[in-house]
Protein backbone atom coordinates (compact mmCIF):
# COMPACT_ATOMS: atom_id res chain seq x y z
CA UNK A 1 0.00 0.00 0.00
CA UNK A 2 1.36 3.31 -0.46
CA UNK A 3 0.39 4.86 3.04
CA UNK A 4 3.32 2.27 4.57
CA UNK A 5 1.12 0.37 5.63
CA UNK A 6 -2.15 -1.67 5.72
CA UNK A 7 -5.52 -1.88 7.21
CA UNK A 8 -7.15 -5.38 7.82
CA UNK A 9 -7.64 -7.67 5.06
CA UNK A 10 -10.82 -9.31 4.19
CA UNK A 11 -12.27 -11.96 2.97
CA UNK A 12 -15.79 -13.14 1.52
CA UNK A 13 -17.22 -16.09 2.62
CA UNK A 14 -20.62 -17.42 2.34
CA UNK A 15 -21.39 -13.33 1.14
CA UNK A 16 -20.43 -12.23 3.98
CA UNK A 17 -17.37 -9.83 4.49
CA UNK A 18 -14.92 -11.33 7.55
CA UNK A 19 -11.95 -9.22 8.61
CA UNK A 20 -8.56 -11.46 8.32
CA UNK A 21 -7.60 -10.54 12.08
CA UNK A 22 -3.68 -10.32 12.55
CA UNK A 23 -2.04 -10.41 16.05
CA UNK A 24 -0.57 -7.51 17.14
CA UNK A 25 3.04 -7.37 18.00
CA UNK A 26 4.07 -7.32 21.48
CA UNK A 27 4.84 -4.61 23.40
CA UNK A 28 8.20 -3.29 23.48
CA UNK A 29 9.94 -4.17 26.93
CA UNK A 30 10.68 -0.76 28.76
CA UNK A 31 7.41 1.10 27.90
CA UNK A 32 6.07 2.23 30.71
CA UNK A 33 2.89 0.19 32.40
CA UNK A 34 0.61 3.14 31.64
CA UNK A 35 2.03 5.51 29.52
CA UNK A 36 1.17 7.08 26.33
CA UNK A 37 3.80 4.76 24.73
CA UNK A 38 2.48 1.58 25.38
CA UNK A 39 -1.09 2.93 24.58
CA UNK A 40 -0.07 4.33 21.14
CA UNK A 41 1.55 0.75 20.12
CA UNK A 42 -1.58 -0.76 21.19
CA UNK A 43 -3.64 1.54 19.19
CA UNK A 44 -1.74 1.44 15.99
CA UNK A 45 -0.69 -2.36 16.50
CA UNK A 46 -4.39 -3.51 16.65
CA UNK A 47 -5.57 -1.20 13.34
CA UNK A 48 -2.41 -1.65 11.29
CA UNK A 49 0.14 -4.05 10.01
CA UNK A 50 3.21 -2.51 10.09
CA UNK A 51 6.57 -3.56 7.71
CA UNK A 52 9.50 -4.22 10.53
CA UNK A 53 11.44 -0.65 9.55
CA UNK A 54 7.87 0.95 10.48
CA UNK A 55 7.70 -1.18 13.50
CA UNK A 56 11.06 0.02 14.83
CA UNK A 57 10.32 3.81 14.01
CA UNK A 58 6.75 3.13 15.82
CA UNK A 59 8.93 1.75 18.92
CA UNK A 60 11.01 4.98 19.14
CA UNK A 61 8.14 7.00 19.10
CA UNK A 62 6.69 5.21 21.87
CA UNK A 63 9.64 5.85 23.68
CA UNK A 64 9.39 9.42 22.87
CA UNK A 65 6.09 9.61 24.09
CA UNK A 66 6.66 7.94 27.58
CA UNK A 67 9.89 10.58 28.00
CA UNK A 68 8.06 13.55 27.38
CA UNK A 69 5.22 12.08 29.81
CA UNK A 70 8.32 11.43 32.03
CA UNK A 71 9.85 15.42 31.44
CA UNK A 72 6.31 16.74 31.71
CA UNK A 73 5.98 15.25 35.00
CA UNK A 74 8.83 16.78 36.22
CA UNK A 75 8.30 20.26 35.04
CA UNK A 76 4.84 20.47 36.37
CA UNK A 77 6.61 20.45 39.85
CA UNK A 78 9.48 22.89 38.64
CA UNK A 79 9.70 26.72 38.24
CA UNK A 80 9.35 27.93 34.86
CA UNK A 81 12.35 30.16 35.25
CA UNK A 82 15.57 29.00 37.11
CA UNK A 83 18.69 31.04 37.79
CA UNK A 84 21.54 31.67 34.93
CA UNK A 85 24.79 31.22 35.38
CA UNK A 86 25.14 34.89 36.39
CA UNK A 87 22.40 34.72 38.47
CA UNK A 88 19.92 35.99 35.92
CA UNK A 89 16.40 34.29 35.80
CA UNK A 90 16.21 32.28 32.46
CA UNK A 91 13.57 29.88 31.46
CA UNK A 92 14.19 26.18 32.99
CA UNK A 93 15.91 24.09 30.18
CA UNK A 94 13.04 21.29 30.46
CA UNK A 95 10.67 23.46 29.02
CA UNK A 96 12.87 23.20 26.03
CA UNK A 97 13.45 19.75 26.03
CA UNK A 98 9.88 19.01 26.22
CA UNK A 99 9.09 21.26 23.14
CA UNK A 100 11.84 19.24 21.41
CA UNK A 101 10.93 15.85 22.50
CA UNK A 102 7.22 16.89 21.47
CA UNK A 103 8.54 18.05 18.03
CA UNK A 104 10.85 14.67 17.36
CA UNK A 105 7.68 12.56 18.53
CA UNK A 106 5.46 14.07 15.72
CA UNK A 107 8.11 13.61 13.21
CA UNK A 108 8.21 10.03 14.19
CA UNK A 109 4.38 9.56 13.72
CA UNK A 110 4.43 11.91 10.90
CA UNK A 111 6.67 9.56 8.99
CA UNK A 112 4.36 6.02 9.60
CA UNK A 113 2.51 7.87 7.14
CA UNK A 114 -0.92 6.45 8.32
CA UNK A 115 -3.67 7.62 6.59
CA UNK A 116 -6.36 9.53 8.62
CA UNK A 117 -8.94 8.20 10.58
CA UNK A 118 -11.70 10.42 10.23
CA UNK A 119 -11.24 11.06 6.55
CA UNK A 120 -14.93 10.90 5.90
CA UNK A 121 -16.06 13.14 8.77
CA UNK A 122 -17.17 16.55 7.92
CA UNK A 123 -14.67 19.03 8.76
CA UNK A 124 -14.90 21.78 10.69
CA UNK A 125 -14.72 25.09 9.29
CA UNK A 126 -11.65 26.09 7.08
CA UNK A 127 -10.24 22.74 8.49
CA UNK A 128 -8.44 19.96 5.49
CA UNK A 129 -8.89 16.30 7.71
CA UNK A 130 -6.28 14.59 5.30
CA UNK A 131 -2.94 14.82 3.77
CA UNK A 132 -4.01 13.98 0.50
CA UNK A 133 -6.81 16.53 0.61
CA UNK A 134 -4.41 19.03 1.27
CA UNK A 135 -2.43 18.06 -1.71
CA UNK A 136 -5.20 17.88 -4.22
CA UNK A 137 -6.32 21.46 -3.11
CA UNK A 138 -2.60 22.99 -2.93
CA UNK A 139 -2.56 21.38 -6.98
CA UNK A 140 -6.20 22.47 -7.91
CA UNK A 141 -5.54 26.14 -5.82
CA UNK A 142 -1.46 26.42 -7.04
CA UNK A 143 -2.69 26.39 -10.78
CA UNK A 144 -5.81 28.59 -10.18
CA UNK A 145 -3.35 31.40 -11.63
CA UNK A 146 -1.77 30.12 -14.91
Amino acid sequence: SSSGCERPRYVFFGGYRMTIKHRPPTVPKGLAAKGAGRKIWREITSRYRLRADELRILEDACREADLVDRLETALADAPLTVNGSMGQPVANPLVQEVRQHRNTLKSLLSSLKLPDDDATAAPNAGEVLSTGARAAAAARWGRRGA
